[in-house]
Protein backbone atom coordinates (compact mmCIF):
# COMPACT_ATOMS: atom_id res chain seq x y z
CA UNK A 1 0.00 0.00 0.00
CA UNK A 2 1.67 3.44 -1.01
CA UNK A 3 0.41 6.71 0.82
CA UNK A 4 0.69 10.44 -0.50
CA UNK A 5 0.31 13.66 1.08
CA UNK A 6 -0.25 15.29 -2.39
CA UNK A 7 -1.52 19.01 -1.90
CA UNK A 8 -2.75 19.40 -5.47
CA UNK A 9 -4.28 16.84 -7.79
CA UNK A 10 -4.66 17.45 -11.69
CA UNK A 11 -7.34 14.56 -13.21
CA UNK A 12 -6.95 13.97 -16.77
CA UNK A 13 -9.19 12.50 -19.25
CA UNK A 14 -7.91 9.89 -22.00
CA UNK A 15 -9.64 7.81 -24.72
CA UNK A 16 -11.18 4.44 -23.58
CA UNK A 17 -8.37 1.70 -24.08
CA UNK A 18 -9.22 -0.74 -26.66
CA UNK A 19 -10.62 -4.05 -25.18
CA UNK A 20 -9.95 -7.07 -28.00
CA UNK A 21 -13.10 -8.84 -29.12
CA UNK A 22 -11.93 -12.49 -27.66
CA UNK A 23 -11.12 -10.13 -24.16
CA UNK A 24 -14.59 -8.48 -24.31
CA UNK A 25 -16.33 -11.55 -24.58
CA UNK A 26 -14.68 -13.44 -21.74
CA UNK A 27 -15.61 -9.40 -19.35
CA UNK A 28 -19.47 -9.90 -21.15
CA UNK A 29 -19.35 -13.17 -19.65
CA UNK A 30 -17.96 -13.09 -16.52
CA UNK A 31 -20.42 -10.02 -16.20
CA UNK A 32 -23.70 -11.88 -16.54
CA UNK A 33 -21.86 -14.54 -13.84
CA UNK A 34 -21.65 -11.87 -11.35
CA UNK A 35 -25.27 -10.56 -12.02
CA UNK A 36 -26.69 -13.65 -11.64
CA UNK A 37 -24.92 -14.17 -8.53
CA UNK A 38 -26.21 -10.74 -7.24
CA UNK A 39 -29.03 -9.31 -9.11
CA UNK A 40 -28.61 -5.82 -7.42
CA UNK A 41 -24.96 -5.05 -9.34
CA UNK A 42 -25.65 -2.23 -12.19
CA UNK A 43 -23.31 -1.79 -14.90
CA UNK A 44 -23.20 1.67 -14.92
CA UNK A 45 -20.53 4.19 -15.66
CA UNK A 46 -17.28 4.49 -14.05
CA UNK A 47 -14.15 6.39 -14.16
CA UNK A 48 -10.99 4.13 -14.85
CA UNK A 49 -7.83 5.13 -13.69
CA UNK A 50 -5.24 4.87 -16.80
CA UNK A 51 -2.13 6.24 -14.81
CA UNK A 52 -0.77 7.90 -11.70
CA UNK A 53 2.59 10.46 -11.95
CA UNK A 54 3.96 12.71 -9.50
CA UNK A 55 3.95 16.64 -10.23
CA UNK A 56 6.32 18.22 -8.21
CA UNK A 57 7.17 16.95 -4.38
CA UNK A 58 3.00 18.26 -3.87
CA UNK A 59 1.44 17.25 -6.76
CA UNK A 60 -0.41 14.16 -8.66
CA UNK A 61 -1.41 13.45 -11.75
CA UNK A 62 -4.28 10.67 -12.32
CA UNK A 63 -5.30 9.87 -15.94
CA UNK A 64 -8.92 8.44 -16.42
CA UNK A 65 -11.16 7.46 -18.89
CA UNK A 66 -15.43 6.41 -19.13
CA UNK A 67 -15.89 2.74 -18.59
CA UNK A 68 -18.63 0.75 -17.32
CA UNK A 69 -18.67 -1.35 -13.78
CA UNK A 70 -18.51 -4.43 -16.06
CA UNK A 71 -14.83 -3.47 -17.01
CA UNK A 72 -13.90 -4.35 -14.02
CA UNK A 73 -14.34 -8.48 -14.68
CA UNK A 74 -11.31 -8.05 -17.32
CA UNK A 75 -9.22 -8.82 -14.09
CA UNK A 76 -10.40 -12.27 -13.83
CA UNK A 77 -9.25 -12.76 -18.23
CA UNK A 78 -5.82 -13.92 -18.19
CA UNK A 79 -3.96 -11.32 -20.32
CA UNK A 80 -6.38 -8.55 -20.75
CA UNK A 81 -5.44 -5.20 -19.97
CA UNK A 82 -4.96 -3.85 -16.25
CA UNK A 83 -8.08 -1.50 -15.02
CA UNK A 84 -7.81 -0.22 -11.86
CA UNK A 85 -10.70 2.27 -10.02
CA UNK A 86 -10.68 5.49 -8.78
CA UNK A 87 -12.57 6.53 -5.83
CA UNK A 88 -12.64 8.58 -3.17
CA UNK A 89 -12.97 7.93 0.77
CA UNK A 90 -14.01 10.11 3.82
CA UNK A 91 -12.14 9.31 7.48
CA UNK A 92 -15.24 10.59 9.89
CA UNK A 93 -14.22 11.62 12.88
CA UNK A 94 -16.34 11.51 16.38
CA UNK A 95 -15.33 14.13 18.57
CA UNK A 96 -13.71 11.85 21.14
CA UNK A 97 -11.23 11.00 18.34
CA UNK A 98 -12.79 7.85 17.07
CA UNK A 99 -12.96 7.02 13.13
CA UNK A 100 -16.51 5.62 11.36
CA UNK A 101 -16.01 2.44 9.29
CA UNK A 102 -18.88 0.36 7.90
CA UNK A 103 -19.65 -2.69 6.90
CA UNK A 104 -21.22 -3.17 2.94
CA UNK A 105 -24.70 -4.58 3.01
CA UNK A 106 -25.08 -8.18 1.10
CA UNK A 107 -26.74 -6.36 -1.82
CA UNK A 108 -23.56 -4.55 -2.81
CA UNK A 109 -20.10 -6.19 -4.28
CA UNK A 110 -18.51 -6.44 -1.60
CA UNK A 111 -20.65 -7.88 0.74
CA UNK A 112 -19.78 -7.79 4.70
CA UNK A 113 -16.35 -5.64 3.62
CA UNK A 114 -15.21 -3.24 6.43
CA UNK A 115 -14.09 0.12 4.49
CA UNK A 116 -14.84 3.76 4.80
CA UNK A 117 -17.47 5.92 3.43
CA UNK A 118 -16.92 6.44 -0.07
CA UNK A 119 -17.43 4.92 -3.56
CA UNK A 120 -16.15 4.83 -7.06
CA UNK A 121 -15.64 7.75 -8.88
CA UNK A 122 -18.43 8.16 -11.73
CA UNK A 123 -17.48 10.47 -14.82
CA UNK A 124 -19.37 13.65 -15.55
CA UNK A 125 -22.37 13.47 -17.99
CA UNK A 126 -21.08 15.00 -21.39
CA UNK A 127 -17.54 16.38 -22.06
CA UNK A 128 -17.15 17.54 -18.89
CA UNK A 129 -13.78 16.92 -17.02
CA UNK A 130 -13.34 15.98 -13.48
CA UNK A 131 -11.64 18.00 -10.92
CA UNK A 132 -10.65 18.48 -7.52
CA UNK A 133 -14.06 19.99 -6.43
CA UNK A 134 -16.47 17.36 -8.52
CA UNK A 135 -13.87 14.54 -5.97
CA UNK A 136 -15.23 16.61 -2.63
CA UNK A 137 -19.12 17.07 -4.07
CA UNK A 138 -18.86 13.03 -5.26
CA UNK A 139 -17.41 12.31 -1.66
CA UNK A 140 -19.94 14.41 0.22
CA UNK A 141 -22.60 12.69 -1.82
CA UNK A 142 -21.55 9.27 -0.83
CA UNK A 143 -21.37 10.45 2.91
CA UNK A 144 -25.15 11.49 2.87
CA UNK A 145 -25.94 7.66 1.36
CA UNK A 146 -24.19 5.87 3.25
CA UNK A 147 -24.18 7.26 7.05
CA UNK A 148 -26.45 10.49 6.49
CA UNK A 149 -24.24 12.90 7.02
CA UNK A 150 -25.09 16.37 6.28
CA UNK A 151 -21.83 18.01 5.73
CA UNK A 152 -20.90 20.23 2.35
CA UNK A 153 -18.10 19.18 0.15
CA UNK A 154 -16.25 22.98 1.20
CA UNK A 155 -15.96 21.12 4.62
CA UNK A 156 -13.98 18.23 3.47
CA UNK A 157 -10.27 18.43 4.13
CA UNK A 158 -8.01 16.97 1.50
CA UNK A 159 -5.24 14.34 3.04
CA UNK A 160 -4.21 11.41 1.91
CA UNK A 161 -4.09 9.30 -1.37
CA UNK A 162 -3.71 5.78 -1.73
CA UNK A 163 -2.64 2.82 -4.23
CA UNK A 164 -3.02 -0.84 -3.32
CA UNK A 165 -1.50 -3.72 -4.79
CA UNK A 166 -4.53 -4.10 -7.32
CA UNK A 167 -3.58 -0.53 -8.77
CA UNK A 168 -6.98 1.06 -6.89
CA UNK A 169 -6.41 4.11 -6.60
CA UNK A 170 -8.19 6.65 -3.43
CA UNK A 171 -8.37 10.29 -2.73
CA UNK A 172 -9.28 10.52 0.60
CA UNK A 173 -10.76 13.52 2.84
CA UNK A 174 -11.01 14.42 6.19
CA UNK A 175 -14.55 15.35 7.38
CA UNK A 176 -15.26 17.94 10.56
CA UNK A 177 -15.32 15.96 13.78
CA UNK A 178 -19.35 14.98 14.86
CA UNK A 179 -20.50 14.09 18.50
CA UNK A 180 -20.58 10.31 18.23
CA UNK A 181 -24.05 10.37 19.30
CA UNK A 182 -25.23 12.25 16.19
CA UNK A 183 -23.47 10.09 14.41
CA UNK A 184 -25.52 7.27 15.60
CA UNK A 185 -28.25 8.98 15.28
CA UNK A 186 -27.86 9.96 11.69
CA UNK A 187 -27.11 6.70 10.57
CA UNK A 188 -30.29 5.19 12.73
CA UNK A 189 -32.22 7.61 10.87
CA UNK A 190 -31.12 6.57 7.14
CA UNK A 191 -31.40 2.90 7.49
CA UNK A 192 -35.54 3.08 8.64
CA UNK A 193 -35.85 5.71 5.53
CA UNK A 194 -33.94 3.52 3.50
CA UNK A 195 -35.81 0.93 4.94
CA UNK A 196 -39.43 2.45 5.04
CA UNK A 197 -38.33 2.57 0.73
CA UNK A 198 -37.67 -1.02 0.49
CA UNK A 199 -33.67 -0.37 -0.06
CA UNK A 200 -31.05 -2.00 1.65
CA UNK A 201 -28.79 0.95 2.99
CA UNK A 202 -24.76 0.46 1.75
CA UNK A 203 -23.68 -0.24 4.86
CA UNK A 204 -25.17 -2.56 7.03
CA UNK A 205 -23.67 -1.67 10.42
CA UNK A 206 -21.31 0.99 11.23
CA UNK A 207 -18.55 0.99 14.25
CA UNK A 208 -16.23 3.73 15.42
CA UNK A 209 -12.68 2.42 16.03
CA UNK A 210 -9.61 4.54 18.20
CA UNK A 211 -6.75 2.46 16.32
CA UNK A 212 -5.56 0.08 14.20
CA UNK A 213 -6.41 -2.92 16.52
CA UNK A 214 -9.55 -2.17 17.16
CA UNK A 215 -10.15 -3.51 13.54
CA UNK A 216 -9.10 -6.84 14.84
CA UNK A 217 -12.78 -7.15 16.12
CA UNK A 218 -14.11 -6.70 13.27
CA UNK A 219 -15.59 -9.77 11.70
CA UNK A 220 -15.07 -9.93 8.02
CA UNK A 221 -13.00 -8.98 5.84
CA UNK A 222 -11.19 -5.31 5.11
CA UNK A 223 -10.69 -3.13 2.08
CA UNK A 224 -6.80 -2.83 1.71
CA UNK A 225 -6.54 0.36 2.44
CA UNK A 226 -8.09 0.50 6.09
CA UNK A 227 -5.66 -0.93 8.79
CA UNK A 228 -2.49 1.21 7.14
CA UNK A 229 -4.83 4.46 7.12
CA UNK A 230 -6.47 3.93 10.50
CA UNK A 231 -2.52 3.34 12.04
CA UNK A 232 -1.76 6.70 9.72
CA UNK A 233 -4.33 8.60 11.13
CA UNK A 234 -4.08 7.60 14.58
CA UNK A 235 -0.02 8.73 14.33
CA UNK A 236 1.27 5.48 13.66
CA UNK A 237 3.65 3.90 11.37
CA UNK A 238 1.94 2.94 7.73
Amino acid sequence: MELWHALRIRLVETPTPEVSPGHRSAMDRLWAQAVRANPALFDGPVAALTGLERDGWDGLVLSWARATYRFRALRQVPDAPAWSSLFVTVLQPSDDGRLMVGRMSPSTAAPGRWQLPGGTIEPPDGEGGLDLAGLRRHAARELAEEIGSDTPSDALALWLTTRGTSGNVGVMFVAPPRPADELDERYAELVRTESARGYDPEFDRIELIRSAADLEGLEGPHVDYLEPVVRHYAGGPA
